[in-house]
């Protein structure tokens, strides 16, 4: 869709775009972001979709205050308290175990949530007008170079969205430091960012860093088993694939239509009228359906490799991975 947006300065706007499930250009200390509400499916589908980001990069949510994490994931290790009381906010993202309460598509499936408190005034009187965490990539075409002005937004994206909110230069300029605690306790850097390696370590002692940087908040390689189900799922022309199932044994998920002769609940139709946003807002819960029935084996279709199809396909060739 085109829009004509502009570049202002009034938060007011920018919060009732956020509550209609609008995407929303914002400033941060790091770099400007595009957007969404993070607890509704299909305003962040709307972060992919103006990206054209290819796949369903897991998202980092954004609060305005350290006391507000904990009603969006599972606990906070004691030495990430210790580093947000230092260094939050501030360009440091935690990589936390979510509660359901985050969608699958913010974490592509990940049980873990990025979470950062950013420092710029204008967004933090922003996230405290509204009742939701934001889900903010930059606000770039995905593969061009991050915007650190609203007129660099403005440059990119401006026909994608409403409203850019102008908070000035960005003051650091690149992304933040994602940081988890893996399973051996110890503090990992998976993407070295605007908050130097020295300065966590400083407050937290030796930490290991992920040499590969990565804008994923997930560890490379990891993700592939967290898409995966547990029934194995099988790619290719449905058609044909089930000419030799036993249909009360199968379940398939489908683009846009139902299969004859298998059993009607035991197919998730992503979009009955071949509509991307549709097919990626049902893709990770029809997963997890097909999922918990009792049979053998899911067989699945790619849909058309264009707009949000590129990320549905990628991630059904990650769930077909085993």
């Amino acid at each position: 869709m085109v829009y004509s947006s502009f570049i202002g300065t009034d938060i007011d706007i920018a919060a009732e775009l956020l509550r209609m499930g609008e995407a929303v250009a914002i400033p941060t200390e790091t770099v400007y972001g595009l957007a969404a509400n993070a607890l509704d499916v299909r305003a962040v589908t709307k972060i992919f979709q103006i990206k054209e980001r290819p796949t369903f990069d897991p998202l980092i949510i954004h609060l305005p205050e350290l006391s507000l994490v904990e009603k969006y994931v599972e606990n906070v290790p004691d030495i990430f308290r210790v580093l947000a009381d230092r260094l939050s906010p501030g360009p440091l993202t935690f990589l936390l175990r979510k509660k359901s309460i985050i969608p699958d598509l913010v974490t592509s499936g990940s049980p873990y949530v990025a979470v950062r408190i950013p420092a710029h005034p204008v967004t933090r009187a922003l996230l405290s007008k509204v009742d939701f965490p934001l889900a903010a990539p930059s606000a770039n075409p995905f593969g061009y170079i991050s915007p650190t002005t609203a007129q660099h937004v403005s440059d990119q994206l401006g026909n994608k969205i409403f409203y850019i909110l102008d908070g000035g230069a960005c003051n650091v300029g690149i992304e933040s430091t994602i940081i988890h605690l893996n399973d051996d306790g110890i503090i990992e850097v998976l993407r070295k960012g605007g908050l130097p390696v020295e300065t966590i370590e400083e407050i937290a002692g030796k930490v290991l860093v992920r040499e590969t940087s990565t804008s994923n908040p997930e560890a490379p390689g990891m993700l592939t088993s967290h898409y995966a189900p547990r029934i194995p799922l099988v790619l290719g022309n449905i058609g044909e694939l089930i000419k030799q199932c036993d249909p009360q044994r199968t379940g398939i998920m489908a683009f846009n239509n139902f299969f004859p002769g298998i059993p009607h609940d035991h197919q998730v139709v992503l979009s009955p009228s071949s509509n991307f946003a549709d097919a990626a807002f049902h893709l990770f819960a029809g997963m997890r359906y097909l999922d918990s029935l009792d049979i053998d084996v899911i067989y699945a279709e790619l849909v058309p490799e264009r707009n949000l199809g590129i990320a549905i396909n990628d991630r059904l060739r990650r769930a077909a991975n085993r």
